[in-house]
């Protein structure tokens, strides 16, 4: 029998990332933590609702994620000079790095972030109606 890897649990989800931006390609990091941290997101007390990533001197870095009842003001993000080379190119284009969804199942702790435009609110409003539509509201 073949020796399978398990997929890391979801600890919690930016819910409101997909509402506000139109999401493309994304791509899963390793984050530099310390031990109160990882506690912390092991038990769930944990929200990605207004953190965004940003790009310093060649390194990603998470912003604002609430844990537990004080914010974390800066967390590394471990990525390859590659990949972050490809993620400032999409950036100058206009594009906005979002945090999408942090798995934690595993030993790793990781984090999904994803290239995001953002959405005018008219997009917004078809995008509740679309999902209106789909749920068999609207006849």
């Amino acid at each position: 029998m073949a020796n399978k890897k398990k997929q890391p649990a979801s600890v919690t989800v930016n819910r409101r990332a997909h509402f506000d931006y139109t999401l493309g390609d994304e791509l899963t990091v390793g984050m530099s933590l310390t031990g109160p941290m990882v506690r912390l997101i092991r038990d769930h007390h944990v929200q990605l609702k207004g953190s965004f990533v940003t790009i310093r001197n060649g390194e990603l870095w998470l912003n604002n994620l609430t844990l537990g009842a004080e914010v974390a003001s800066n967390i590394r993000l471990l990525a390859t000079k590659k990949q972050i080379h490809a993620l400032e190119k999409e950036k100058v284009q206009g594009s906005t790095i979002v945090p999408v969804k942090l798995l934690g199942g595993s030993r790793h702790i990781k984090l999904v972030i994803a290239l995001g435009k953002g959405k005018k609110k008219y997009d917004k409003r078809e995008t509740i109606k679309k999902r209106d539509i789909d749920r068999g509201k609207y006849y």
